[in-house]
């Protein structure tokens, strides 16, 4: 009742319903996704800094993990202290542009890293499969172009499927059965045919996600093919640990981006959609870090030079 009367009273803002039906676990929701959210925070801050005060981790590797970094800390941002908020208190009200906001960077932000994941695989496929030429093939002045161009793709892309989104007629429904404004969710508000829209998020989201993973699978493949034929055990295990490293997070971000946006928004259980979402906005980013620092070599060696104790 309390959440139809604030719909009713102000056309200008969304109810985000969130986890409404489960109102006993909100306040556990509410830590738990506080405490990822915190690990996320200081995990991706701390290679940041680290990879920017270590002389020895300016390479292109740690700067894409860099930028990878960055987006993860934003692409959370974006959704989780509203949903902190709205676990937390009775209303669980956003602002129409507040809404579009959201959309507008999540769109742009998870966009960006489809495609910086690929610029990864491909850093570490010239490392491997091309080491005597791997200073050619990733000079710094490239690595800051193909990170530019990350930055751009999402951008600009979203920018594009934001306008197409909110130009859907909503007749008046303001109730989005999710926590944070997601184009799945918000085509279900309309009372219009929205087939249109669904055939574009399917035809941005195999351009944005399964084209990429295509070119990381394949990426992989040649890395793999070249490790076998190694004769290195310590080079085995340093691009094992790297390169598996990569994998992980790659299957973290896209199979739950695939089971989001590969299909309509109606061919979902709607509880589902959520509790997915709820990982690769809040699980997910907390890992990374620790998926790329733990039994890392260099990270370990850096912070021991920025502790005095090499």
């Amino acid at each position: 009742m309390a959440m139809e009367k604030i719909n009713s009273s102000s056309e200008g803002y969304f109810v985000l319903l969130g986890f409404s039906n489960w109102p006993h676990l909100e306040f556990v929701l509410f830590v738990v996704i506080l405490m990822f959210y915190l690990m996320t925070l200081v995990g991706n801050l701390f290679i940041i800094i680290l990879s920017y005060l270590d002389s020895h981790l300016h390479t292109p590797m740690y700067f894409f993990l860099s930028n990878l970094s960055i987006l993860d800390l934003c692409y959370t941002t974006s959704s989780i202290p509203q949903l902190l908020v709205n676990l937390w208190g009775p209303e669980k009200t956003i602002s129409y542009s507040g809404c579009m906001i959201q959309l507008y960077f999540s769109l742009a932000l998870g966009t960006t890293e489809c495609v910086l994941l690929v610029v990864m695989s491909y850093d570490r496929y010239a490392a491997v499969c091309r080491p005597l030429h791997y200073t050619v093939l990733m000079h710094p002045r490239l690595c800051h172009i193909l990170a530019a161009a990350c930055w751009v793709s999402g951008f600009t892309t979203s920018a594009l499927h934001s306008i197409f989104t909110f130009w859907v007629p909503l007749c008046g429904h303001r109730q989005v059965d999710h926590f944070f404004c997601e184009v799945p969710a918000l085509l279900r508000l309309s009372c219009v045919d929205t087939r249109a829209n669904e055939l574009t998020l399917m035809v941005m989201s195999s351009i944005f996600v399964l084209i990429p993973l295509i070119l990381i699978l394949s990426s992989y493949g040649a890395i793999a093919q070249a490790v076998l034929r190694m004769q290195s055990t310590t080079g085995l295990q340093k691009v094992f640990g790297t390169c598996g490293a990569h994998l992980m997070v790659v299957s973290l971000f896209f199979i739950p981006a695939m089971c989001i946006y590969l299909q309509p928004p109606s061919g979902k259980p709607q509880d589902q959609g959520k509790f997915i979402a709820l990982f690769y906005t809040v699980v997910t980013p907390s890992l990374n870090p620790l998926i790329y620092t733990l039994r890392n070599r260099d990270v370990r060696g850096a912070v021991k030079r920025l502790m005095g104790q090499e």
